[in-house]
């Protein structure tokens, strides 16, 4: 092989030996050469994992366990790196591959990476997530009666894949092309709501998008800007179907000596539309002390909306306190929402030890929209009485961001940072959307923030950084918005030995909006304290332990929507996480060097909601040749919660393959 790679290295040379008998001719410009394929031999390189998990029996709530854990047993592709030279580079440089979680698992990706130095790049991303929920506690105000059934469950998947292909990357003019595409299909359980009582039904999910877009990118020295133009359509499908009969829904209490209930019922949602956008952005350098940055788009999405329903049970209207065992109801309506959006941002070096960061944002946007609703109820033995209603809506939104920041490097290891940020906004939504009521409910948002922090260093020994934000309070959209708020951080490393570091983390977060019909008193900490030891640069061995300690306390006051009296939700969690990695080669053999990793995490909580989760493991590597390891995984879960013993799980898994590299 090697004769053959200095016979294939030679031929050039010998072709540019000019002949004896002739004159040499005239000197050309050199010319700029494509880089040798590579050998044949080496047109592959990477590593693809590959092997087979077992699971033991899950013990305790199954549905649990797939709404935490979800993983399967059976043969898997954990991971895959590959990179291809071809031999020839005509039409290709190199080829990237990569995928990961591979044969049923929760979460998979792929991606493939094709480009020609200098002529186009081509990417190709997949992903798949499958989403699986149902905790039999959440959303089940019949747990009290001994009815597990999560009314807002899912079981579903969601495929999204990016297409985008660069033209002529590294050059000053770089066009490029992009298609997206989403969707999602699947089960679950909702709700239909009719006249007060809740009726938890089975659903079906189906929806998808598609997104298009191109434009050009100019890289000049001092000057990046990039102009795009693009549209989307999109579609979502929903189907509602009563499943068991007679169902009773959430209403235990008779109205008048009579029990609501639904014996049939179906709805179906149709909703369609699509949006067209602009956007610029740009980047510059005009001065050696300035940089500027700017975003703007421009959207304009609308949607046409279609729904239908029908049942059949015994309901009561309470505009008339009458009974009436059938419905149908029919709904078009149809929305624009011109959508505008943009940022500035500039950061200034006038003094060497100076900076000044300025920004600005803006976002605003209002809905026009228009539906039409036929309703009809029917009463055995009495004529149908229908009723429409025409509305038109209009929703206005408007946002904005001011913030100012200065830093000043007072030597060089202490920074100090001072700022002011300033929020407002207003927004118009109709009061029947909030107030059951008629017209429109206005507010108003307005917010000033100060802002401080400083940096220690000290040279490759210590780092620290402090960051504080905090607000008077103002207005504010929402209940739990910020309001009346301080927000402290506090990160710190210490690099004790050149083969032990220590990193620490401090963050709090008061909250409080004194509203009397709000009333909300917010608090959370988390304290963080990690170490990392490397003797020998890993060689004897490595060890991560971290332990983080956080609290949490909420209140804020409500009005029961059936008596109308007000309450007091209250939530408490005192949760305490550790975690150790460890990492031990074990004696060598030859060129084969075993390694065993220890540890795992836990989590322990206390308050409104206790809960323990345990996740131990173990993993075994042992090289088999010089491209080949095998390795060996066992690993534990655990959950229990005191409130809700029916829903902890217990199961552990044992994994084993090999990693494949060249």
């Amino acid at each position: 092989m090697k004769t053959a790679l200095l016979v294939l290295l030679a031929l050039p040379l010998a072709a540019q030996t000019p002949a004896p008998q002739t004159p040499p001719a005239p000197a050309e410009p050199a010319k700029a050469e494509s880089p040798a394929p590579a050998a044949t031999e080496n047109w592959l390189s990477g590593s693809v994992d590959f092997g087979y998990r077992f699971v033991g029996g899950v013990g305790g709530d199954f549905n649990t366990y797939r709404s935490v854990v979800n993983l399967g047993d059976g043969p898997k592709l954990f991971g895959l790196d590959l990179t291809i030279r071809p031999p020839s580079t005509r039409l290709v440089d190199r080829i990237d591959v990569r995928a990961s979680s591979w044969g049923g698992d929760p979460y998979n990706t792929a991606r493939i990476d094709a480009r020609k130095e200098g002529i186009y790049r081509l990417t190709w991303d997949y992903r798949n997530i499958a989403y699986f929920n149902f905790l039999p506690s959440f959303a089940d105000p019949g747990a009290a009666r001994g009815l597990f059934l999560n009314q807002r469950a899912y079981d579903t998947f969601r495929r999204s894949s990016d297409l985008e292909l660069t033209l002529f990357p590294g050059h000053r003019i770089i066009p490029y092309f992009a298609y997206s595409r989403s969707g999602g299909r699947g089960q679950g359980s909702t709700n239909i709501t009719l006249q007060g009582n809740e009726y938890t039904v089975p659903d079906r999910i189906d929806d998808h998008s598609d997104l298009f877009r191109g434009g050009v990118r100019f890289e000049m020295n001092r000057f990046h800007l990039t102009l795009e133009q693009g549209g989307m359509s999109f579609a979502d499908n929903q189907q509602v179907a009563s499943g068991v009969s007679p169902n009773f829904g959430n209403l235990t209490a008779p109205f008048f000596g009579q029990r609501l209930s639904l014996g049939s019922g179906q709805q179906a949602y149709d909703v369609s539309g699509g949006a067209v956008f602009a956007k610029v952005m740009f980047s510059a350098n005009p001065v050696s002390w300035a940089d500027l940055y700017g975003q703007f788009l421009y959207s304009q999405p609308h949607t046409n909306t279609h729904f239908t329903e029908t049942g059949t049970g015994n309901f009561i209207d309470f505009a008339t306190l009458a009974f009436y065992n059938g419905l149908t109801n029919a709904l078009d309506s149809r929305a624009r929402q011109p959508h505008t959006s943009g940022s500035l941002a500039a950061e200034l070096r006038p003094l060497r030890r100076l900076r000044i960061m300025e920004s600005w944002m803006t976002d605003r946007l209002h809905d026009a929209g228009s539906a039409l609703l036929l309703e009809q109820l029917l009463v055995t033995g009495q004529a149908l009485s229908a009723a429409s209603v025409a509305s038109a809506d209009r929703l206005v939104m408007n946002y904005s961001q001011q913030e100012v920041n200065v830093l000043f490097d007072v030597t060089s290891k202490i920074t100090l940072r001072g700022g002011h940020r300033y929020v407002w906004g207003d927004a118009s939504v109709p009061a029947a959307l909030v107030l059951g009521g008629q017209g429109n409910e206005s507010g108003l948002l307005r917010r000033n923030v100060g802002l401080a922090g400083f940096t220690f260093r000290s040279a490759q020994k210590i780092r620290i950084s402090v960051d504080y934000e905090g607000s008077p309070g103002d207005r504010s959209y929402f209940r739990t918005s910020l309001n009346q708020y301080q927000r402290a951080r506090i990160q710190a490393r210490y690099q004790v030995l050149p083969a032990l570091e220590i990193t620490a983390h401090f963050g709090v977060l008061s909250n409080q909006n004194p509203a009397p019909a709000v009333n909300f008193d917010f608090l959370s900490r988390d304290n963080t304290l990690s170490a990392y030891w490397m003797p020998a640069g890993g060689k004897r061995m490595s060890i991560l332990a971290e332990y983080s300690r956080a609290t949490l306390r909420s209140d804020i006051t409500y009005r029961d929507p059936g008596t109308g009296a007000a309450g007091l939700s209250s939530y408490r969690e005192r949760a305490h996480t550790g975690t150790l990695l460890a990492d031990i080669p074990l004696p060598a053999h030859g060129s084969m060097q075993p390694k065993l990793s220890l540890g795992g995490s836990l989590f322990d909580s206390g308050g409104t909601r206790p809960t323990r989760y345990y996740q131990p493991f173990g993993k075994f590597l042992i090289p088999v040749g010089k491209h080949v390891q095998w390795n060996a995984e066992w690993r534990w879960y655990g959950l229990t919660q005191q409130t809700y013993l029916y829903e902890g799980f217990r199961s552990f898994q044992f994994t084993t393959g090999f990693r494949l590299s060249r």
